[in-house]
């Protein structure tokens, strides 16, 4: 058993509960401190920590970053979580919950500024990094021991006392064998935490609810209870045979998950914060027909990317341009990943809707917050997701051999 103190980053050869060299009981203790390397780091409530650290006289006070009264919650503090906010909830739902909230709009290029500095931190120890959002990584510091001077953790350590020192931001971390492990680490000990787990991960997974498995969302984990499946222990004890047949090919990733086995790399490929597809028109539109006609095939567009590329997003975003170049964006973040122009149109309508009334010379449809699409599990989602899926990966197969007008959609012809 090995220790590491994350304040003056001292390290021990044996279990430690406070540094002995500066007292501090922020100490990190595992037996395989020195052999795991795969991390993934967590910016807590990064959003309203930014607006806090900026606003010192908000420090105690619940902060929620978000839209106006119709709009939803981006990121609520600490102390607003304690009243039962949370993100993509509506806002008057969480102003009802914590009426002397504090409510920030967000200002997104102060975001970014911040995560720069922080993912350009981490990746000066490893080139193989892959983010999931501007708060979030993982990262493989496989090898790096002598380029940085230490083992990972101990990189690690020092990189999350750098943040918190230089940014004035908090972030945690998780350390473990596989992506899975390291992502379910960072969630066990925040805000500031620096969590380990090894090859005890079977044990201390069992417990725990199958909700927190990636790509079981609210619909699939209904499933998974109705079918006797509460905790992972439970999964973990059904014979394999028994979930392939339940649930096909995502029964095989069910049985190694619940042992804690997740054989993805940390892939710098898939380092994107988003995607998107727009155009300018010829002439200024403003109709709601018009515009829509010019967002749906954005839309097939950007859904087809997203399948071939295997990836899905939490958030749509429409994004237009007004006839004085000034660009409004509008998004909304659903419940469950999107991979299909029909939830992508239906999404990119509504946000449309309210700012109708007035000329527009570009419209365009994105995804943020994307996930691998192995995370998502597409055929035990609701009837009509599933049958959009099927009908839409179908139509990518047909125009893929026989060319891009093999399939025209009735909405297409209608443009």
């Amino acid at each position: 058993m090995t220790s590491l103190c994350r304040d003056c980053l001292s390290r021990f050869d044996r279990p430690e509960p406070r540094c002995p060299a500066c007292g501090s009981p922020r100490m990190v203790n595992h037996a395989e401190l020195d052999r795991l390397v795969i991390a993934h780091l967590d910016c807590d409530a990064f959003y309203a920590s930014v607006e806090k650290r900026d606003r010192p006289e908000l420090r105690d006070r619940p902060v929620i970053v978000g839209g106006g009264h119709r709009g939803v919650v981006a990121t609520a503090c600490y102390v607003a979580r304690q009243y039962g906010v949370g993100s993509a909830m509506p806002m008057f739902k969480a102003l009802k919950a914590c009426p002397d909230a504090v409510v920030i709009k967000p200002d997104f290029a102060k975001y970014k500024h911040e995560s720069r500095r922080i993912l350009g931190a981490l990746a000066n120890l490893t080139p193989l990094i892959q983010t999931l959002s501007l708060d979030e990584a993982w990262a493989d510091l496989s090898g790096t021991e002598r380029l940085n001077g230490g083992p990972p953790v101990w990189q690690l350590a020092r990189l999350q006392k750098w943040i918190e020192d230089e940014v004035g931001l908090t972030v945690s971390i998780g350390l473990a064998l596989n992506r899975f492990l390291a992502k379910v680490a960072s969630e066990m000990d925040k805000p500031r935490g620096f969590s380990v787990i090894g090859s005890e991960a079977e044990q201390l997974l069992a417990p725990r609810p199958v909700s927190i498995l990636p790509g079981v969302g609210p619909i699939f984990g209904r499933t998974l209870r109705a079918d006797g499946f509460e905790t992972i222990g439970q999964l973990a004890g059904a014979d394999v045979r028994d979930l392939v047949k339940r649930y096909g090919d995502w029964g095989l990733r069910l049985h190694d998950l619940s042992h804690g086995r997740d054989s993805r790399p940390v892939d710098p490929e898939h380092d994107r914060k988003g995607m998107s597809a727009e155009t300018t028109f010829n002439v200024d539109l403003s109709s709601a027909a018009d515009l829509e006609s010019q967002l749906w095939p954005l839309c097939e567009k950007l859904a087809a990317k997203a399948r071939r590329d295997g990836i899905a997003g939490r958030v749509v975003t429409l994004k237009l341009r007004r006839t004085d170049f000034r660009i409004l964006t509008r998004r909304h973040t659903l419940p469950d990943p999107v991979q299909t122009a029909r939830t992508l149109f239906a999404e990119g309508r509504a946000l449309l809707k309210p700012e109708l009334g007035r000329p527009y010379r570009l419209i365009g449809i994105g995804m943020a917050d994307l996930v691998d699409a192995a995370d998502v599990a597409p055929g035990l989602f609701s009837a009509d997701r599933t049958r959009e899926l099927t009908t839409e990966t179908t139509i990518d197969r047909l125009r893929d051999r026989f060319g891009p007008g093999a399939v025209i959609s009735g909405r297409s012809l209608k443009s």
